[in-house]
């Protein structure tokens, strides 16, 4: 990284942004002890594990393994790189960046590539009320758009020509390979020429705009039933697929919490249209767990409101998979009598129906139910006792309440008796904890050596150096006067795994040069994976070590472990290796004799 930022100007950013106020703008934190707790903003969560160090102005979290400072968080929540998450603190608190002390390269990238989007914004709205593009536009006012609607979603439409947009940038000024980068151009050589193409063509667009109000992509939709029906932009600079949601830079503010998620473009326009206003929308691709958690910092309930065939069907199956791991409520709206939100609305009477709908939605277990009840013949004594067994299950994942008030109603539906719908409960109850136990179990191990490995895959290989490591590091980042003790034999070249050897270099050089290696002054030097180590040893206290005798240890530790490592054997010895080496072990016999 080559990002050259004073300790200086660090040390203000973190002063100027403290850190309890900067992560409680995006998660609710309770006090527990001198720490703050909440569920965390990285992944899914029902029992909070995203804990925050204001002591060390650090976090961590204990599920996934995220951590680092205030940067690094802005960091990963904002999707930005390290100088533009240094930058949106800096605005926060009123600091102004010292820009000639920077390398702005990937900044300079990402400002390159807003600008080149919010150009070709511009330039397929003007298209979309030219003569050359009169189908797209008459396309949107046959969907029921008014000009107000268009300009509002900055909708706009891509003429049939494969040079178009690309050579309108060009005449702006911008270069046909930063076209490329943006994805709005693509490139193909053949025979040693290189053809440029406008990536988007004969379409209507969908311009997607992120919660700054930066346009970040494009979704382009043909105007007949040809394929593709859709294509989109991809990975860019400035835009990740899966992350990004349609609308939601609208519907993000005065939702009451509530958020409708539909599957398309036309049916949040529509739905928005008719006042519901807080409609948003995935962006080409299956739900992920970025855009649940991304929707969780906006909602505390969401309305599915996906197509009634069954690939909409299996994205809500999907979705509600996704949400039960947040403490997001869900519900889900049965567009009974139509295909899709858009369908409804543009019926007479078509708003008041969609409201019934959405009034009258389903929550979790209320459409799991309703979804396996259709599977049996419930007139038939083998459908109900297949329906309840089904159900029972279903039941044993809600809490007690729940499962009282729908075995009532499973009871009264189907004339049993309660007590013995819920004695099934119960015993599925206790199956299912077992097995959750021991999977959650394998799974928290296997997720950890697998995250780990990723990015520091020796480590797992030298578990004890590793840890002998790890109390080192920790105890001299929290007791910098220990190293001047241990200097003479706390060496780079002691440590084995790759990543403690870098962190080992990076706090010995700050603390030879007499500066502090407090976390906020490491960022600029690590990856956000590598921050999430150093957060981690910061929050794992048990691993102080309190007298110099103890790190001590752990370098007497790490020496026989080198050891180790530079003994031959002699399968890996060459001949001469092995002869010497067979000579001595002689030599050594008889000196005992």
């Amino acid at each position: 990284m080559a990002v050259r930022l004073s300790d200086d100007f660090l040390e203000q950013i973190r002063d100027r942004n403290d850190i309890e106020s900067v992560i409680s703008g995006y998660v609710e934190l309770k006090r527990r002890g001198r720490n703050l707790v909440g569920l965390c903003p990285f992944h899914n969560e029902k029992t909070a594990s995203f804990t925050v160090y204001p002591e060390t102005s650090s976090y961590y979290c204990f599920g996934c393994h995220a951590g680092g400072d205030v940067i690094t968080f802005i960091r990963n929540i904002e999707n930005l790189d390290y100088v533009d998450s240094v930058k949106f603190l800096a605005d926060r608190s009123g600091i102004k960046m010292p820009d000639d002390n920077l390398d702005d390269t990937v900044h300079e990238k990402r400002k390159l590539t807003y600008e080149l989007n919010r150009a070709a914004a511009k330039f397929f709205h003007e298209c979309l009320f030219s003569e050359k593009c009169k189908e797209h536009l008459q396309y949107f006012v046959n969907r029921g758009l008014t000009k107000s609607q268009i300009t509002r979603f900055g909708l706009g439409a891509a003429p049939d020509d494969w040079h178009e947009l690309c050579n309108y940038l060009v005449s702006q000024g911008f270069k046909k390979d930063d076209l490329v980068r943006a994805d709005l151009v693509k490139l193909s050589e053949k025979n040693g020429r290189k053809n440029y193409y406008d990536n988007f063509r004969n379409r209507v667009i969908f311009p997607v705009i992120d919660l700054r109000g930066n346009v970040v992509a494009f979704g382009g939709r043909v105007l007949d039933d040809s394929k593709p029906k859709y294509i989109n932009t991809g990975d860019t600079p400035v835009y990740k697929k899966g992350k990004e949601l349609f609308a939601l830079n609208l519907a993000k503010n005065g939702n009451n919490g509530k958020l409708i998620l539909c599957e398309g473009y036309m049916d949040v326009i529509a739905l928005h249209k008719y006042g519901f206003t807080n409609a948003i929308a995935g962006l080409g691709t299956a739900l992920t767990p970025e855009q649940v958690t991304l929707i969780s910092r906006y909602a505390e309930e969401v309305y599915l409101c996906y197509d009634s065939d069954e690939a909409g069907q299996k994205a809500v199956r999907a979705a509600l998979s996704l949400f039960s791991k947040t403490g997001v409520k869900v519900k889900v709206i049965m567009l009974s009598g139509a295909k899709d939100p858009d369908e409804i609305l543009s019926r007479e009477g078509g708003k008041d129906r969609f409201q019934t709908l959405l009034d009258e939605s389903l929550n979790a277990i209320e459409y799991y139910l309703y979804i396996t009840k259709a599977k049996y013949n419930i007139s038939t004594a083998d459908g109900r006792r297949d329906y309840l067994n089904e159900a029972s299950k279903l039941l044993s994942r809600v809490g007690a309440i729940e499962r009282d008030v729908y075995a009532s109603k499973l009871a009264d539906e189907l004339n049993v008796d309660k007590n013995s719908i819920l004695t099934t409960v119960d015993n599925n109850i206790t199956r299912a904890n077992r097995t959750v136990k021991r999977e959650a179990f394998k799974s928290a191990q296997k997720e950890e050596r697998e995250i780990q490995k990723s990015f520091d895959p020796e480590r797992t290989k030298n578990l004890r150096a590793a840890k002998a490591e790890d109390i080192l590091l920790i105890s001299i980042l929290n007791n910098a006067s220990f190293y001047n003790k241990l200097k003479n034999d706390l060496t780079e070249e002691l440590f084995i795994t790759p990543l403690n050897k870098r962190l080992l270099s990076l706090i010995i050089g700050r603390l030879d040069e007499g500066k502090s290696v407090e976390i906020s002054f490491l960022a600029p030097h690590l990856t956000s994976d590598e921050m999430s180590v150093v957060a981690k040893l910061f929050a794992d206290i048990s691993l102080v070590s309190n007298t110099i005798d103890e790190c001590v240890d752990c370098i007497n530790v790490l020496k026989k472990e080198k050891e180790k490592q530079n003994m031959q054997t002699p399968s890996a010895m060459g001949d001469q290796d092995f002869l010497d080496f067979f000579a001595s072990l002689k030599k050594s016999e008889d000196e005992k004799k």
